[in-house]
């Protein structure tokens, strides 16, 4: 092969697949062999070691160890034992509304939740701060507002039980059909 190192050969959708991920990852700001990962072990039919994932993926064991760290820290894997075996197994979640929700969970956490802290004190310490101008004000707590909007959201969207939530975007759907098509306008115009 003209690989660095002996890649398994892996079905073509498979290999897609898991480029794409990868792809799909970098555009997310995920680390890219990360997301390969993610999408091998998703797609995967048992567990995997780190090193059939390396050599699976033609990628440093290294790179493999620090990838399967952070894919931990998402809950987006797990360990598996393997009875005989003493070498770890991993296995990704499957259930994709599961790893949706795990990765909404995660990016609030990493994102929202920083922002909403950072804006409550900007907005703080605006209203303290002679030099601030009153647009300049206006426009943080405009963004405070959406964001702690979006967070609540999303909030009482984890609430909402599954086929509720399946219901409710597919009644979002045809909602969506019945409103007047056109160019979206600003607000005010």
């Amino acid at each position: 092969m003209t690989e660095t190192t002996d890649k398994k050969k892996l079905p073509a959708v498979v290999e897609r697949f898991i480029l794409h991920w990868g792809d799909m990852g970098d555009r997310w700001g995920v680390n890219r062999s990360v997301s390969q990962i993610h999408g091998l072990l998703y797609l995967a039919e048992a567990p995997m070691t780190a090193e059939d994932i390396a050599e699976t993926l033609g990628m440093a064991r290294s790179n493999v160890s620090n990838s399967l760290k952070e894919l931990l820290s998402w809950n987006l894997v797990r360990r598996v034992p393997i009875l005989g075996d003493r070498r770890d197994h991993f296995e990704a979640e499957t259930d994709i509304w599961e790893v949706a929700a795990r990765i909404a969970a995660g990016r609030k956490e990493r994102e929202i939740d920083p922002a909403i802290a950072a804006l409550r004190a900007c907005v703080s310490d605006a209203a303290d701060d002679p030099t601030i101008t009153a647009v300049a004000s206006k426009r943080l707590k405009e963004m405070l507002a959406f964001t702690e909007f979006a967070d609540r959201w999303y909030t009482q969207m984890l609430r909402v039980p599954r086929q509720r939530l399946i219901a409710l975007v597919k009644l979002g759907e045809k909602i969506v059909g019945y409103l007047p098509t056109g160019t979206p306008t600003r607000r005010g115009e």
